[in-house]
C-alpha cells in the first residue's frame, strides 16, 4: 500500500481545455526518502541530533527515530515532531490528512545502527550478534572506522562478590561487516 497524490492533466476539447483529475501513486520508499530529507533539513540546524531511521507503515503511520550525542529529551522529540508534522502537511504527502507521526528515540529494544550511536554508547554493556549467530556480551570500549572493541569477562566469580583469580578481562575486536546486530544491555 502506498500514498496517493492528486494531480490533474489538461485535455484539449472542442469547447476548450478540461482538467481531468487522476491519481499518482507514490510508493512508501519515495515518501520515506522525502520525509528523511525533511528531517535532515530540520536537523541541519541542530548538529547534536541525528536521524537513526524513518519508517512508514502501510497504515500511513510515520515513525521517526532520532538520537543525540548526549541523548535526546522528550521535549526535543515533541519540538521535532511539530516541525516535521507541519512540513509533511505542507508537502501534501497524505492529501486526505490520514497519517500519524511518531518521533522518539530508538529505545533499548532497537539495535544500534549508526557509527554515531556506537560512539555515544562507549562504556556501556552491549550484546553483539554476529552473522554466524554467535552472541557476545561485554563493555563497549572503543569504536573505530571499521569495527568495535569489546571487553569481555572470562572465568568465574567467587562467592560473596570476590573476584576469582581465574577471572580475566579480554578485549575482542568485531568488524562492522561481521556484526548482524548490537543492542545495549541494562545491567543492575
Amino acid at each position: 500500500m502506498g500514498n496517493y497524490l492528486n494531480f490533474a492533466k489538461v485535455n484539449e476539447t472542442t469547447e476548450g481545455n478540461e482538467a481531468v483529475p487522476f491519481l499518482f501513486f507514490m510508493d512508501n520508499q519515495t515518501a520515506q526518502r522525502q520525509i528523511e530529507s525533511m528531517i535532515l533539513d530540520i536537523l541541519s540546524h541542530e548538529p547534536d541530533y541525528f536521524l537513526v531511521e524513518a519508517r512508514i507503515k502501510p497504515t500511513n503511520n510515520v515513525k521517526v527515530y532520532l538520537d543525540g550525542d548526549q541523548g535526546i529529551t522528550i521535549e526535543k522529540c515533541v519540538q521535532f515532531n511539530r516541525t516535521l508534522y507541519k512540513k509533511i502537511e505542507e508537502a501534501n504527502f497524505f492529501p486526505t490528512g490520514d497519517f500519524s507521526l511518531e518521533v522518539s528515540s530508538p529505545g533499548l529494544d532497537e539495535p544500534l545502527k549508526l557509527h554515531r550511536q556506537y560512539k555515544k554508547n562507549v562504556g556501556r554493556f552491549i550484546e553483539v550478534t554476529l552473522h554466524d549467530g554467535v552472541k557476545k556480551e561485554g563493555r563497549l570500549l572503543d569504536v573505530t572506522e571499521d569495527g568495535i572493541i569489546v571487553e569481555e569477562k572470562s572465568g568465574k566469580k567467587a562467592e560473596h562478590g570476590k573476584i576469582s583469580r581465574n577471572l580475566t578481562l579480554v578485549n575482542h575486536t568485531y568488524l562492522f561487516n561481521n556484526i548482524k546486530s548490537t543492542k545495549i544491555q541494562v545491567v543492575f
